[in-house]
């Protein structure tokens, strides 16, 4: 909920009441609320509107900047590992560096490295599995070689969905829901 929003209903005004109460029309208003931060004559009408000092709506811009900057740099630490995808242990450490670095540990991040860290583990046991496939049953090289590039490929699209999911700042939607950090 937007402080104007919070402010609006504490003093049980309608959109349309604010909007004749502080001469600010009520599309604006309707903007403010859905995340515009209120600037020069629009944020002085809505503080004297709302009997509020206009410090009330900087928090908010604040918050909203801090919102945007931690958004994109877990898309930064989500697209990092792609380029990373063909060496396992640096799709984990790599990202993690940037993180430690940055100061950017967030349950978002975390969770993009529990996927590659699960990820590299079960890369492992899949090498595992080809040296047996090959030992044991002389399985042929094409088969061999497909595991490897399906387990990249299968990686590269888990990224790619969650960088999209990023992108539409949906992150109840990183996929596979994995968090081992």
């Amino acid at each position: 909920m937007s402080k104007l929003t919070e402010q609006r209903e504490k003093l049980r005004l309608t959109q349309e009441e604010l909007s004749e109460k502080s001469g600010i029309s009520v599309r604006t208003i309707q903007r403010i609320e859905s995340g515009q931060i209120p600037k020069g004559f629009t944020l002085k009408a809505l503080t004297k509107a709302l009997e509020v000092d206009e410090s009330y709506f900087e928090f908010q811009e604040i918050s909203d900047n801090k919102n945007q900057d931690t958004m994109r740099w877990n898309k930064i630490v989500n697209l990092i590992t792609l380029l990373f995808i063909c060496l396992p242990p640096l799709n984990i450490l790599i990202p993690l560096i940037l993180i430690l670095w940055k100061k950017k540990m967030n349950p978002i991040n975390k969770k993009l490295l529990s996927i590659q860290i699960v990820w590299t583990l079960i890369g492992i046991v899949l090498c595992i599995f080809v040296l047996i496939l090959n030992d044991w049953f002389g399985v042929e090289s094409n088969v061999k070689i497909l595991i490897p590039i399906l387990w990249i490929g299968v990686n590269g699209l888990v990224i790619i969905r969650n960088a999209i999911s990023l992108s539409k700042e949906n992150t109840e939607r990183i996929l596979p829901n994995i968090n081992i950090l």
